[in-house]
């Protein structure tokens, strides 16, 4: 019988001991054009994600803008909707009214949203006996003038809030 003494490990199982890794290779080094290259990509995704987070904040701003209901009567004519967040009539409604909206310069009239999940936007709704998908024309000094009830063309709203301002003006 054969004496065993130590034996390195994987050495009962026939296998050949593990021996440590060598040391990595070194890197090649990269050439000008893959180092401008790589900077281009990175630029660009860095780029993009700016992007993207810009207009989700100006997104976000603008919705909380909107949805300022105490701007009703701040010496500028306004335009309300009355809003439900999950009904499409109520989508087609606003599209059509900012669209309706970019005819006129900066300032001239405000437009607001009144949410009818919020108590707020409920309120609203219930001081002027209305529900979703209506528009409210507020006065400057905020008096309710006119109700547009209902999902209408961009053009047609656009006469409707010309006439609006004009004699929101008089």
């Amino acid at each position: 019988m054969k004496k065993r003494g130590n034996t390195k490990a994987g050495a009962k199982s026939g296998k050949p001991a593990k021996t440590p890794n060598p040391s990595p290779r070194p890197r090649k080094a990269r050439s000008r054009r893959e180092v401008l290259t790589a900077a281009a990509s990175w630029g660009a995704i860095a780029f993009g994600v700016g992007g993207v987070g810009y207009w989700t904040v100006s997104s976000v701003s603008a919705s909380m803008s909107e949805g300022d209901l105490s701007r009703i009567g701040n010496g500028t004519p306004s335009v309300v909707q009355i809003h439900d967040p999950q009904c499409s009539e109520c989508a087609a409604l606003q599209r059509a009214a900012r669209e309706a909206l970019t005819g006129f310069e900066d300032g001239a009239l405000t437009f607001m949203v009144a949410n009818l999940r919020t108590a707020e936007g409920r309120a609203l709704a219930a001081r002027h006996n209305v529900g979703h998908v209506t528009l409210l024309l507020f006065d400057r000094s905020g008096e309710m003038r006119s109700v547009i009830r209902g999902v209408h063309p961009s053009a047609t709203l656009q006469r409707a809030f010309e006439t609006h301002l004009r004699l929101s003006t008089s």
